[in-house]
């Protein structure tokens, strides 16, 4: 049943006269804000990086199950790659070595010995011969 010009007339004119209370308005705009941050919230944490991907799988179709396989592969080879070798690594024994290093004698004070440092032995320009 459709409501008549009339009773459209007289039901505006009813709702001419309310008026919301007193702060409404602010209490809706506080509101709305906080349900968007929620909103945000809700995407930027593990949770809603599952979600957009569940999301994003469920729009693909009847290919979601090849993009399945390939990313259940990718996960499985990783996995393969990173754990770490079973199979421990055997050194070879430690063998001792005999070699003893002796010090060397001392060559250049024998050589500063031999030396001729009188001033009698320089040259014309002050250098000494040899």
């Amino acid at each position: 049943m459709k409501p008549s010009v009339e009773e459209i007339g007289s039901l505006l004119a009813l709702k001419r006269h309310e008026r919301p209370e007193e702060g409404y308005f602010d209490d809706f705009l506080r509101e709305f804000h906080q349900r968007r941050r929620e909103e945000e919230a809700l995407k930027a944490g593990p949770s809603g990086w599952l979600r957009r991907a569940s999301a994003w799988f469920s729009s693909l179709g009847a290919s979601k199950w090849a993009y399945g396989a390939g990313l259940a592969y990718a996960t499985i080879m990783a996995l393969f790659l990173l754990a770490p070798d079973s199979a421990q690594v055997q050194s070879a024994p430690p063998v001792p070595v005999n070699y003893k290093v002796a010090p060397a004698e001392p060559v250049a004070v024998e050589q500063l010995n031999a030396l001729d440092l009188r001033p009698s032995s320089q040259g014309s320009t002050g250098e000494q011969e040899f």
